[in-house]
């Protein structure tokens, strides 16, 4: 498969009952290869799965477990529809960028006790890394959302179901555009989940306070489709006016969910959420995933979100006996993702899984798989954060960076400006983005500057012939380049200095002993220090700067197969820093550590021992 492949996409099913500017339908999508980066098989299962699981619809060219893909989902997406996924996937649940204009970010904190990277008694977050850009230009945002519903229907087996939760922003028009996707027959409840007590900076609303989020359920086909229903128990002692008990399961559940524990017979609470907390951005409680998976998917079936963010939609179906598949275009989603699944597979092996919350509803099958890897679609993993790219540049070229624009970074001057990935030098395809960008704003008359750190020469050939079409002195989306490199103005900025750390590593026999002596992270350190002003913050233990450590004793330059990880249970423990673990039978063999600091920065250590 090369990367100028396409796929083709079905026209949308109902007829069009909302436009926008720019809006324009989904006929082919460009596919990109995938590249295999991790493994996690605890077990070794090699692809070999539980008996009473059958995988003969998965395509051969996947190991069998969970697939987590990082990557621009509608790219992840095509790619899928290009490998044997079409019309496969029982289950789609999404909890997308609502468009609320707020910046969702992770706050990231060091490891360690109480005091650690902290200052008369202040907590040092490192700065806030932008895991979702809520913020979008009207327009835009309903065109992101109707290309990749339009994939996603691609997806969805004929009996299959999708769950969008959206809020009171955007709810309303993405339900015309799901009614134009999937057809107006195929809506079957919009359900209300009450998300959480009121107190706090909510009852400071001049009206009336906002409480819940929408669900919209829509099917593929309106008259077949998977769904169990759900009850909730009566409560213990509960007897009819006659003084009878009650016969039947319970009480059937309806489609506004409440989240609070004081009403019994609600039915999702929140009451362990705390425990679920990892710091990020638009997490969701696992007992309303776990409602959504239990009702319209069965063991064995295929889920699939592609906003992964947190990784609850793949750790409670990876509890609940579904295969999964998460997506998502941010590297820090993506590595929260692995480290939740690692502990749930580890918890399912030894047989003290803890299942979503203990509730009796959601009594477990058999895990699926014990196993899942990961993959790069485009390879979107960064040397440097994208986002905190975006701001070196525009600070040091004078570029008003502009929120409410989700394709061009900025304005300099009255040029806009479109700063391509620093992963990958500048190519015709970026380029070609671009045309379409400027296809779709008629209007638009201004030049553009694009900002990059390295070009293929072919991209030099490309803009020549672009700019020889717009020629004299009023010719409008001029583009010229600016390679941070070499150009003589700009160029030279950029020194980005990765994590270093000294390591050991030794053979003894049939053991490898592994030994973390040191590692520093200049970036967190910077960061600490820019946030401190003249008070700086001592780091004293090297561990406090580590989230998580990961060993393949057998690596081959490739694929990263997990098998050692340590992975802190709660955000005040370190990691240990010294590990154990069998050696493999041939010798030497090349030893990789893989270190993640607390701001997603990955460094690899290997030796041949």
């Amino acid at each position: 498969m090369t990367a100028r492949e396409q796929v083709h996409i079905t026209p949308a099913k109902g007829r069009p009952m909302l436009t926008w500017v720019g809006k324009r339908p989904l006929s082919h999508v460009t596919v990109f290869p995938a590249q295999h980066v991790e493994t996690f098989d605890p077990v070794e299962s090699g692809g070999e799965q539980a008996e009473n699981e059958t995988w003969e619809d998965w395509p051969e060219r996947y190991p069998q477990g969970g697939l987590l893909f990082h990557g621009d989902n509608k790219e992840v997406l095509a790619h899928m529809l290009a490998n044997g996924f079409r019309g496969k996937v029982k289950l789609i649940y999404i909890d997308p960028p609502f468009d609320s204009g707020a910046d969702y970010v992770r706050r990231v904190r060091l490891r360690g006790a109480t005091g650690t990277a902290q200052i008369d008694g202040e907590d040092y977050s490192l700065g806030e890394q932008i895991q979702y850009e809520d913020i979008w230009a009207n327009d835009n945002y309903l065109q992101f959302m109707y290309e990749r519903l339009l994939l996603l229907k691609e997806l969805l087996a004929e009996d299959g179901s999708i769950y969008v939760h959206m809020d009171s922003h955007r709810g309303h028009q993405i339900k015309l555009v799901l009614d134009e996707v999937f057809g107006p027959a195929s809506f079957q409840r919009e359900i209300i989940w009450r998300i959480g007590w009121v107190s706090g900076y909510k009852t400071a609303a001049l009206n009336w306070i906002r409480n819940h989020d929408t669900i919209f359920f829509y099917t593929k086909d309106p008259a077949r489709f998977t769904f169990n229903k759900i009850y909730i128990p009566y409560p213990e002692g509960y007897t009819r006016r006659d003084g009878s008990k009650p016969a039947g399961r319970g009480i059937p559940l309806e489609d506004t969910w409440n989240c609070s524990e004081a009403d019994r017979l609600d039915s999702i609470q929140i009451m362990s959420f705390s425990g679920e907390k990892i710091d990020f951005p638009t997490q969701k409680n696992e007992n309303l995933v776990a409602r959504i998976i239990s009702a319209s998917s069965n063991p064995g079936d295929i889920v699939l979100d592609c906003f992964i963010g947190s990784g609850t939609t793949a750790a409670v179906a990876q509890k609940l006996g579904r295969r999964w598949i998460g997506c998502d275009i941010n590297k820090g989603a993506i590595q929260t993702t692995s480290k939740r699944l690692q502990t749930v597979i580890k918890e399912q092996i030894a047989g003290d899984a803890s299942g979503i919350n203990g509730s009796s509803e959601n009594d477990a099958p058999q895990p699926a798989q014990l196993s899942f890897t990961v993959w790069k679609v485009n390879d979107y993993d960064l040397q440097i954060q994208h986002n905190e790219a975006i701001d070196l540049v525009c600070e040091h070229m004078g570029v008003q960076q502009v929120r409410t624009d989700s394709f061009f970074d900025g304005v300099m001057g009255r040029n806009l400006v479109k700063i391509i990935p620093f992963n990958h030098p500048l190519s015709p395809l970026d380029l070609e983005e671009i045309r379409r960008e400027l296809d779709a704003r008629p209007d638009e008359d201004r030049n553009i500057t694009v900002v990059c750190l390295g070009k293929e020469l072919a991209a030099d050939a490309w803009v020549e012939e672009w700019n020889r079409m717009r020629r004299g002195a009023n010719a409008a989306n001029r583009i010229d380049i600016i390679e941070l490199r070499t150009d003589p103005k700009y160029g030279k900025f950029i020194e980005h200095k990765p994590a270093s750390a000294k390591v050991k590593i030794a053979r003894n026999n049939d053991e490898l002993y592994v030994e973390i002596e040191d590692f520093v992270s200049p970036t967190i350190v910077e960061r600490l220090t820019r946030q401190a002003g003249i008070l700086r913050p001592q780091i004293e233990d090297w561990r406090s700067m580590v989230d998580c450590v990961m060993i393949d004793p057998a690596y081959n330059g490739e694929d990263f197969k997990i098998a050692l990880s340590d992975i802190p249970e709660r955000k005040e423990d370190l990691v240990k820093g010294r590990y154990i673990l069998p050696a493999p039978e041939h010798s030497p063999t090349i030893v990789a550590v893989k270190i993640i600091d607390m701001l997603g920065e990955e460094m690899l250590v290997t030796e041949e021992v």
